[in-house]
């Protein structure tokens, strides 16, 4: 069958193949997400030709996955960027990295956690240097926040799952889910050590995909004196390839933390997380020693 005859299919799958219509346009797409959007740094990381990648470019610009925004005039350059049509499928490639995570380089097993030897561990600490990608999300009160421009030392603890007593909640089996526990007490902690962290003039912030009326629910119940926020639509999941894993019908974070500086530049990371208490005391002596803050 030919590609144009598959892109003329009656079926959804087949059309959207006839955009991404070969790998190296779906990690375009995961480049441009990740915050890599101009052509020299597109050309550099997937190591592609230019003319592939210019044809490939063109045809996502095309198809209005990507539009393009000029930044330099004299020569003419542009920024890559993702249109509303191409932020819906960061779902596509984090469902692709959860299947291939999980069956091609791990046992197909359910988890919510990894070795510390894995290769899911080492893209995790792969992320320190890293500048977190534009990402804006959602409060508790559903205003937006700008990962990217927090402007201050901050800790993001991503989580996957919590829920206040009485409300639709953990999917059956939660506790069987190997990592998957730990949410509340994680949180409980942040709180209770939540003046240190302002002592230290590090702000903290929880992150779940869940959506903002859970996480307020949540919040309330938990009296918690710093902000959650949602990543329900995969904005930073994707734009940093987190772990992740599927349970209850959605996609959810993996237990990991973040310690991300004042240029929104990520300095340490801490994955996987068995000791969800624990981890805390630990990330208040990584702000310590990276901040500059005495003990």
């Amino acid at each position: 069958m030919r590609r144009e005859d598959l892109a003329d299919a009656d079926c959804g799958i087949a059309q959207a193949l006839g955009v991404l219509g070969d790998w190296w346009t779906f990690l375009i797409v995961r480049d441009v997400a990740g915050g890599t959007t101009r052509f020299d740094g597109l050309q550099r990381e997937l190591g592609v030709s230019r003319r592939a990648l210019t044809e490939r470019l063109g045809a996502l610009v095309e198809h209005g996955v990507l539009e393009r925004r000029p930044y330099s005039r004299h020569p003419p350059r542009y920024d890559y960027l993702l249109t509303a049509k191409g932020e819906g499928l960061l779902p596509v490639l984090i469902a692709l990295q959860d299947w291939g995570t999980r069956h091609l380089m791990g046992d197909g097993e359910l988890t919510a956690t990894a070795d510390a030897g894995s290769a899911e561990a080492r893209r995790a600490r792969d992320l320190i240097g890293r500048r977190l990608p534009e990402a804006v999300l959602p409060g508790v009160d559903g205003q937006p926040v700008s990962v990217a421009a927090m402007g201050a030392w901050s800790v993001l603890y991503l989580f996957p799952g919590a829920y206040a007593p009485g409300t639709q909640g953990y999917p059956p089996a939660w506790s069987e889910i190997p990592g998957a526990r730990g949410c509340t007490l994680e949180s409980a902690t942040y709180a209770k050590r939540h003046p240190d962290f302002q002592a230290a003039g590090v702000r903290v912030y929880g992150i779940s995909t869940q959506r903002p009326d859970q996480l307020a629910d949540f919040s309330a119940y938990a009296g918690l004196p710093f902000p959650l926020l949602s990543d329900q639509d995969g904005r930073l999941a994707a734009g940093l390839l987190l772990p992740v894993f599927r349970a209850g019908g959605m996609t959810r974070f993996k237990r990991l933390t973040l310690l991300v500086d004042p240029q929104a530049v990520v300095r340490a990371v801490q994955f996987p997380v068995t000791d969800p208490a624990g981890s805390v005391e630990e990330m208040l002596t990584l702000v310590r020693e990276h901040a500059g803050i005495p003990g």
